[in-house]
């Protein structure tokens, strides 16, 4: 059987012989050895790899042949994103096998080839700066005593790709961008946070790594769309879950109100359920994009914005619902086959009148982890007589049951769940100034720095709270 060169070409630093195991187990870049910089920049060359397989020859009706025997099933090209068949001279195909040498095919392997009239012919595999991963990449590329430790995640939104990186990684900061921007297909921005969470609107500075110096990000959750500055408001993909957790927890029925609602991921779900909501941020920039938002997923009539202090806003939320109640829930919308009746003239029966207009509250959010707790206090006396300016609200609260629940984020040292119920519900019930009931629930959200745990901690109000004279 002839053997036959078949555009054979060889980079100087790739080894002569292929291994007997096949390419793949061997098919790497090296680390830790600063591949890649040339003058401070990406060098996309240094990444370029050529190896030569075999291939057999054959006509494009016998490549299937060749790809579903069980004989070949060991010896065919097993490389991710490395299509099995290329294309030959002429019609013919070249069903790539994993070996290098002749002599590492089994007698079976040969003897099929043979029966099927293969051609064995060299074909040379090209592995460049786009076959390999960033990971693979940013490894190879960083010096050995940092490699380890490389960065090998990033948080995304929208169309930025958000990274943290700590201070050794820093000499290579545009280069790992520039290598995130160029691997991320939906990335147009990289940036790197340049300092802590430290004001009171929850957002930090940030550095352009690479890509356009675009921030305003349009961000999908939930089934709504959220759009925002991603350098002046706060956002985290991560509390996605989190997100979605505490709305499943809403009835259709219900009034929600959001103290730190941001650009709306809790609020503007919300309403898409059917709950009427009364939003708050005091960031301006987060008003703003939480007003665009509302308009945007189309829930104007469900979603009251404010702009005010978080006390401020708990302490009005039960006179606002009570003085101007919010909208019924809404109707359903129609099946397609309730708008096929109607374009054909079929009558129907009356849809049920509207409900009642609501105004008592059900929920509060409070996803300002840091100081969330902080904010308890305004809960106490929020249904007095001297907060409540003449109304009696006694009627629409006149039960424990009817109280609203309150979801509060916050942090906690504590590792053990244990002790960590013990120090939330501990601090929760010194602002308060009143003991939590039995049913009140302890969530971990997750872990946000070594020694820094994040929960959810939700409980009926206290009547008792809520009506006492302060």
């Amino acid at each position: 059987m002839l053997l036959r060169l078949w555009q054979t070409r060889r980079l100087i630093n790739t080894p002569v012989h292929i291994m007997s195991e096949g390419i793949s187990k061997h098919l790497f870049l090296p680390k830790g050895l600063g591949l890649g910089i040339k003058d401070g920049k990406l060098d996309k060359d240094a990444f370029r790899k050529v190896i030569p397989v075999l291939a057999a020859q054959v006509p494009p009706e016998k490549a299937g042949v060749l790809l579903k025997s069980p004989v070949m099933k060991r010896t065919l090209l097993d490389v991710p994103r490395v299509k099995s068949v290329a294309r030959g001279p002429g019609e013919q195909r070249l069903v790539l096998l994993k070996y290098s040498d002749q002599a590492e095919l089994t007698p079976e392997v040969t003897d099929f080839l043979k029966s099927q009239s293969a051609e064995l012919v060299k074909q040379d595999i090209v592995f460049d700066y786009d076959y390999w991963t960033a990971d693979e990449i940013i490894h190879s590329i960083l010096p050995e005593e940092i490699e380890a430790g490389a960065p090998s995640g990033f948080a995304t939104v929208g169309h930025i790709a958000h990274l943290n990186l700590r201070p050794e990684y820093l000499p290579y900061k545009h280069i790992i961008g520039q290598v995130i921007l160029d691997k991320s297909p939906t990335c147009r921005t990289v940036v790197n946070k340049v300092d802590n969470i430290s004001n009171q609107f929850r957002v930090f500075q940030m550095e352009l790594l690479a890509g356009e110096p675009d921030f305003v990000v349009t961000q999908s959750e939930n089934g709504c769309n959220f759009t925002f500055d991603f350098r002046e408001v706060y956002w985290n993909s991560r509390l996605h879950t989190e997100h979605e957790r505490i709305i499943a927890n809403f009835k259709p029925e219900d009034v929600v109100a959001d103290v730190f609602a941001g650009v709306g991921p809790f609020a503007i779900p919300a309403a898409k359920k059917g709950c009427a909501v009364l939003a708050n941020d005091l960031n301006p920039s987060s008003y703003k994009y939480l007003t665009a938002n509302i308009s945007q997923n189309k829930v104007d009539a469900l979603v009251r914005p404010f702009c005010e202090d978080g006390r401020a806003f708990i302490r009005n939320a039960f006179n606002r619902a009570h003085d101007d109640p919010l909208p019924p829930v809404p109707p359903p919308k129609p099946r397609k086959t309730e708008l096929k009746e109607k374009r054909a003239g079929e009558r129907r029966p009356s849809p049920p009148p509207p409900g009642p207009r609501r105004n008592r509250v059900a929920h509060f959010v409070m996803n300002l982890p840091d100081t969330a707790i902080l904010f308890l206090d305004a809960f106490r006396g929020a249904l007095s007589p001297a907060n409540a300016g003449g109304r009696d609200l006694s009627g629409l609260y006149a039960d424990e049951g009817s109280m609203p629940l309150v979801h509060c984020h916050c942090f906690t040292r504590e590792l053990e769940p244990e002790k960590a119920e013990v120090d939330i519900r501990q601090r929760v019930e010194e602002k308060l100034g009143h003991g939590l009931g039995e049913e009140a629930t302890f969530h971990w959200v997750r872990s946000v720095a070594p020694q820094k745990e994040m929960y959810c901690v939700s409980f009926r109000l206290p009547r008792a709270a809520a009506f006492a004279d302060v």
